[in-house]
């Protein structure tokens, strides 16, 4: 197999509050150490880890640190992690739209990126126009952009609107055009951040099956970042999971999504936040059955609790919390919210209890996508959120020798009340 992709030892630094990760003086004082007197760079010895939960005191933050990896040509890998992991820095970096503060990129091949809405598109000009541009930038003849063209504009379904400036197009259409472009030029590596979820369900699916087209029927190579884990699983083989800049996992999508939901705690049943916005703290959610502690298993024949403590510093008028459950794969199959006309907010800590009824879930293995919201007089203002809050699982009940002990299809196995 071909190598597309080799990276060996990349970081990438920012300096927070300004633009570049450094003065003059600086890089000048790093060559003489490096290069002239052959001395370690003492660049690398600063700096913090790209942790959004924790405020740090250096001005000088890893997005990425130290990560090696190879990808064969034609594979389709996910790349997925929480939100400020180092996803859109790497393929920033994979792009060549910023250069590495260490380390090296090696691609073999052209390079089509879909990294966000508008990215390549020249506002003034046409989609028609754009998309010659675009082609010219992967260094395709006009003929060959020519022959592709009514296939991408087909396959965009913005005919009616090609000859119009992009300006004016929505972000779907922006996103719809843009897809198109990148996935239908001859490039030999397309590379898709998550700007799909602005497209519609319709279009989003066809997406996917043109970057399974791609990879497995053209042998061309894919990286894909997404939150949606079906997406993902049903796309791409192997996967690689970042978490606070770091590159947790590199393997099978199946084994890099159970690191990826479960990773992201620090274990299972129980996560701990402590992420600040507004004066509000979210410190810790936590799942357990009632009058058991969140150590212990969760048997889905007895009452559940679900404990969101947190510090509130200012003045709310009342808390709102938004809750959509999701199964191993990422496919959402519960929502939910707290009754709004109750006040949940005093200043200092406090904890807000959902409870579940015995025998409510099925068996299995879940995530949980949070949102809180401060309601007040004007609407509601977002003070939180995570789509992977918390990660937990959920066991049968005991059950008597003789009985049939698999496992029922499904999420829910509420009991309902029946009357003749």
């Amino acid at each position: 197999m071909t190598t597309a992709i080799k990276v060996e030892n990349l970081s990438k630094a920012y300096q927070l509050g300004t633009i570049g990760t450094g003065t003059i003086s600086r890089d000048i004082h790093r060559w003489w150490t490096t290069k002239i007197l052959g001395n370690e760079d003492p660049f690398l010895k600063i700096g913090e880890t790209n942790d959004r939960s924790t405020k740090g005191t250096s001005d000088i933050v890893w997005s990425l640190k130290d990560i090696n990896f190879e990808i064969e040509q034609g594979d389709a890998v996910g790349i997925i992690g929480k939100n400020g992991a180092g996803k859109s820095t790497l393929l920033k970096l994979l792009s060549r739209v910023t250069a590495p503060t260490t380390g090296s990129v090696k691609v073999k091949g052209r390079v089509a990126s879909l990294l966000e809405v508008g990215t390549g598109f020249h506002p003034e000009l046409t989609g028609r126009e754009n998309i010659y541009l675009n082609g010219a930038i992967l260094g395709m003849r006009k003929k060959e952009i020519t022959r592709k063209l009514d296939e991408i504009i087909d396959f965009s379904g913005v005919e009616r609107y090609i000859d119009t400036p992009v300006k004016r197009y929505s972000s779907g259409m922006y996103v719809r055009l843009a897809f198109a472009v990148a996935a239908h030029l001859e490039s030999e590596i397309l590379i898709v951040d998550e700007v799909l979820a602005v497209g519609d369900a319709e279009f989003q699916k066809k997406c996917l099956g043109k970057m399974g087209e791609v990879s497995q029927g053209e042998g061309r190579t894919v990286l894909f970042v997404s939150h949606n884990m079906a997406s993902v699983k049903s796309l791409c083989k192997k996967g690689m999971v970042l978490q606070h800049g770091h590159l947790n996992y590199s393997g099978e999508i199946d084994n890099a999504v159970g690191k990826y939901l479960g990773g992201n705690n620090q274990s299972l049943n129980y996560s701990v936040i402590n992420e600040t916005n507004q004066g509000f703290v979210l410190k810790t959610v936590g799942i357990k059955n009632t009058y058991s502690t969140f150590k212990d298993n969760i048997l889905r024949d007895k009452e559940i609790m679900v404990e969101f403590s947190y510090d509130n510093q200012t003045t709310l008028e009342s808390l709102y919390f938004n809750i959509k459950l999701k199964d191993d794969e990422g496919k959402y199959f519960l929502v939910t919210a707290s009754d709004n006309e109750r006040e949940l907010v005093t200043i200092g800590e406090n904890k807000a209890i959902m409870i579940i009824p015995a025998g409510f879930f099925n068996e299995g293995t879940y995530s949980m996508e949070l949102m809180i919201l401060n309601q007040s007089k004007n609407g509601y203002d977002q003070i939180f959120y995570d789509p992977d809050t918390l990660y937990f699982q959920i066991l049968p009940e005991q059950r008597a020798l003789g009985t049939w002990m698999g496992k029922e299809v499904g999420y829910i196995r509420h009991t309902f009340e029946w009357t003749t």
